[in-house]
């Protein structure tokens, strides 16, 4: 009780549940300035959000060694979100307090063969350690990290929707900034490729998971008439090739579609109600369109337009109240589409003002879905005075 009280004196000086530090990447003295920003005190997990341009395996073998006997977990990413915004080059680190949060993380080694009964089992046990563990603390949610480069985040939350119970998942697609080429999940010591981090959290805080995006389907539909769902590809729309008829929808040539093109009009698919969004990577050279997500011929696409992102973003960032800390998912096309319109600054105003930290993701996890375009992530608030 008296270290409980000790802790919530500290938050009401802090004004945070979490501690937060980052680094520049290339700095070779970057995981001794995290530590010192960390802080002191004993830490149930500790999660390394780094950039592409670090090394991911040194740097999992150094922390390893620096942050003995803690759980350390993280991603490359394609961008990150530290205490002041959006960020680029950096590593962010975030610390759960032991006073506030237990923890049980599940590595899944290969996600090209996955163990769906013994995968649900641990997850299973490990729900019921954490209840063993802290009966009193009410709030909890799972945070998983996956390769953004596998194609295999539509299967996984699927096999992980069979164990989650009343708990309620997010996370998001490691990144590789613009080249994806490469990308890592860290579990302990080392860099994984073709893997995920699945953590089950438990905490004395009241927590709310949460799922936004800013667009609106508009009337223009379109059908997928060929594609390869293995690798994400669509080769025709509507009988045409894909991106000369995806182009023509948007009454644009074929050859000025870029990035920022499939950022500003991404496509939707209705499923259980509400539209999901299907975003378009990139454009091959023979003119198929590569998606973030399972995309299958026959799906119904229907074209979106982005409301304001700054307004939104403060709209739905205002109506969670409150909390101390938002850890968040944030996808690269939301970050594009910033950059395009001038809108960084802004948008790294509004994260810092609602004490958002993490990393921009190749994609979402909510749920048993796998989604596109979104910020997904929990609302952590701070815990209640013991009575």
């Amino acid at each position: 009780m008296a270290e409980l009280q000790a802790t919530l004196s500290a938050l009401a000086a802090q004004g945070t549940v979490l501690q937060v530090a980052h680094a520049p990447v290339g700095d070779t003295q970057a995981l001794d300035r995290i530590i010192k920003g960390l802080g002191p005190g004993p830490v149930a997990l500790i999660m390394l959000f780094i950039s592409p341009l670090g090394d991911a395996d040194d740097l999992a073998a150094r922390a390893a060694e620096l942050f003995p006997g803690i759980k350390v977990i993280g991603c490359t990413t394609a961008g990150e979100i530290s205490e002041e915004g959006y960020a680029e080059g950096e590593i962010v680190a975030i610390a759960l307090p032991s006073t506030l949060f237990a923890v049980e993380t599940i590595f899944v080694p290969d996600l090209s063969d996955l163990p769906r009964e013994a995968l649900v089992s641990d997850m299973i046990r490990a729900r019921q350690r954490l209840a063993r563990a802290q009966p009193e603390w009410e709030g909890e949610f799972a945070f998983l990290m996956v390769d953004g480069m596998s194609l295999r985040e539509d299967e996984l939350t699927s096999a992980l929707s069979m164990g989650l119970g009343p708990v309620p998942l997010f996370g998001g697609s490691a990144g590789d900034g613009l080249r994806f080429r490469e990308t890592r999940v860290i579990y302990h010591s080392q860099a994984h490729r073709n893997a995920a981090v699945l953590t089950f959290v438990r905490t004395a805080c009241p927590v709310k998971v949460f799922n936004l995006d800013h667009l609106v389907p508009s009337g223009v539909q379109m059908v997928v008439t060929e594609a390869d769902p293995s690798q994400r590809i669509v080769r025709q729309i509507n009988g045409a090739p894909a991106a000369i008829e995806y182009a023509r929808l948007l009454g644009k040539d074929p050859t000025q579609l870029t990035t920022f093109t499939f950022a500003a009009h991404p496509v939707v698919v209705r499923i259980g109600g509400r539209h999901h969004v299907r975003s378009i990577q990139r454009m091959a050279a023979n003119g198929d369109l590569v998606f973030f997500s399972a995309i299958d011929e026959g799906l119904v696409l229907t074209l979106a337009e982005p409301m304001n992102l700054v307004t939104h973003l403060e709209t739905e960032l205002d109506q969670l109240g409150k909390p101390a800390a938002i850890l968040a998912c944030d996808c690269i096309l939301r970050r594009i589409e910033a950059e395009e319109k001038q809108m960084f600054g802004q948008i790294s105003g509004v994260l810092q003002s609602h004490n958002v930290v993490g990393f921009s993701t190749y994609g979402e996890q909510m749920g048993a879905r796998h989604v596109n375009q979104t910020m997904t992530g929990v609302a952590i608030y701070p815990p209640k005075e013991p009575a």
